[in-house]
């Protein structure tokens, strides 16, 4: 996939996001850090404070347990919905015109739920994988490849 000069390309997970443009051009892409976006989310087990609870039939009998709420998972996805509504902010500010997102399954799906039509006008293609840690080169080598 090539990145256009000037393109934006949003590496993201549920806990970090990162933006690039690309200062190269199609051929040899050279991404620039241009934000930096990370949240402290602890494992689910720390955001509880106890175990689910249970219910039971005032006529007896009948006991069901309740499905426990992963927070973790929550804030991850309230992280790729502020990730979406930056995105929408500077699009519709005109900050870029092509936009390239990696992001692992989970939170692309996530993602593509909060795309604004301009978002959506201006993606020239989504890459499902988790590039978060990885440098800068091999984000660019995995990006040209794809």
């Amino acid at each position: 996939m090539r990145i256009p000069h000037k393109g934006f390309v949003v590496v993201a997970d549920g806990r970090k996001m990162l933006f690039f443009r690309n200062e190269g051009d199609a051929l040899y892409p050279n991404l620039e850090l241009v934000r930096q976006r990370e949240q402290d989310n602890p494992p689910d087990r720390e955001h509880k404070s106890d175990a689910a609870g249970r219910a039971s039939s005032p006529m007896g009998g009948v006991r069901s347990g309740f499905t426990e709420v992963d927070f973790h998972q929550l804030e991850e996805d309230r992280f790729a919905s502020e990730t979406a509504d930056l995105l929408k902010k500077r699009a519709l500010n005109n900050d870029f015109e092509s936009l390239i997102i990696v992001a692992p399954p989970k939170t692309l799906g996530e993602l593509r739920k909060h795309y604004h039509k301009e978002v959506e006008s201006r993606l020239e293609g989504e890459i499902a994988k988790d590039l978060t840690g990885h440098p800068v080169s091999e984000i660019e080598k995995i990006i040209s490849e794809a």
